[in-house]
């Protein structure tokens, strides 16, 4: 008899899954009680918020669309947090969360809005037409975005970064350890970005896309602790990112590729494909250690340009038109694909000290 009423009083105990209303989706969240373990959007085919939809915290809550469609208002950041000070960022790391199948979040200023959780995931969502950011992660310690459309994002795609609240620096406040994988950015005519990772380390992107009108950016990769991309990254707690199977369907404004890693960071950039001609180059080059692996097709018009003289790049298993050889004809300024362009103070000419090809299609 002990052992069914402790049997009973643990299902009574289990998870608890509530319903959205159609007409007060902030105000559900605000007053959602602290028994949630689930909130379901399957009240009605669409939902409104002209407001912020603040999450409370929790150590699990998934958020389910449903196949729902969610409108936001012009002004709202949606899904977010509020996070005070980086002493309280810390304590929110409890917390978790997994949003999954909206058939579309529209508008808004941001999509989600994510800050201050360990192991949160996104997966089987679409974002529309958001101004700011589809998707904004900070602070947001291994993470997963996965199966994830961004269609004309006005300025940003999708943003791994650090905590920018009082207290935060670009060391103590990273998206460490952060997955990317099948995510399709389809670009406006304004983005700047379609994917974005500052001072984090760790994130690994696979089988993604970038299409859609020219973008500034396909991949921008910074470690300036300061946002001053004008000098090298120098932040000390950033070792590796790694870009595989990357799809770049579209023309870019500045640069595919944006590197500006700490000199030591090590930058995988496998098996990427650009789809037709470029102007810009393909990789803008500041600081890191890249590492071109196994791309397969490569345009006799692509270029790398870099801002130093002494890039450290390494080439492999790649094709032939991607090639630094110090016998083809050289000015200081040009070797093969690779261009000094706008350089940075005291970077005068080109020098291949730090740099490799092996393995070339040839």
């Amino acid at each position: 008899m002990a052992f069914l009423v402790l049997f009973l009083s643990t299902l009574a105990a289990g998870a608890k899954e509530y319903h959205v209303p159609p007409d007060d989706v902030a105000g559900f969240f605000a007053r959602l009680p602290k028994d949630a373990t689930s909130v379901v959007f399957s009240k009605a085919s669409v939902y409104r918020s002209n407001t912020d939809i603040v999450l409370p915290d929790a150590q699990l809550l998934v958020i389910d669309g449903r196949g729902a469609k969610l409108i936001l208002g012009p002004n709202s950041n949606g899904f977010t947090r509020r996070v005070a000070d980086q002493r309280e960022a810390l304590r929110m790391t409890a917390s978790r969360y997994v949003f999954r199948d909206f058939a579309a979040i529209e508008g808004g200023l941001k999509g989600i809005d994510l800050k201050a959780t360990l192991g949160s995931t996104i997966t089987n969502c679409r974002f529309t037409g958001q101004s700011q950011v589809a998707i904004d992660l900070r602070f947001c310690l291994m993470a997963r975005i996965q199966n994830v459309l961004v269609t004309k994002p006005r300025n940003k795609g999708i943003v791994v970064r650090h905590g920018d609240w009082p207290g935060a620096t670009a060391t103590n406040s990273q998206s460490n350890s952060t997955v990317l994988d099948q995510c399709r950015v389809y670009c406006d005519a304004t983005t700047t970005a379609a994917f974005t990772v500052l001072n984090t380390g760790g994130v690994r992107m696979s089988d993604c896309i970038s299409e859609g009108a020219p973008a500034d950016y396909d991949l921008f990769l910074s470690a300036t602790m300061d946002g001053n991309e004008e000098g090298v990254a120098k932040n000390p707690v950033v070792k590796s990112f790694k870009l595989e199977n990357f799809h770049v369907e579209h023309k870019v404004r500045k640069a595919s590729i944006y590197v500006n890693m700490p000199v030591k960071s090590s930058v995988v950039l496998a098996n990427v494909y650009w789809n037709g001609t470029q102007v810009a180059p393909v990789l803008l080059y500041v600081s890191g250690q890249v590492n071109l692996l196994d791309i397969g097709w490569f345009n006799k018009s692509f270029r790398i340009h870099s801002r130093v003289e002494s890039p450290r790049i390494n080439i492999q298993r790649c094709h032939n038109f991607l090639r630094i050889d110090p016998k083809d004809d050289r000015t200081p300024a040009r070797v093969g694909v690779l261009r000094l362009v706008d350089p940075l103070p005291g970077n005068k000419e080109l020098k291949l000290n730090y740099i490799r090809t092996s393995m070339a299609s040839w």
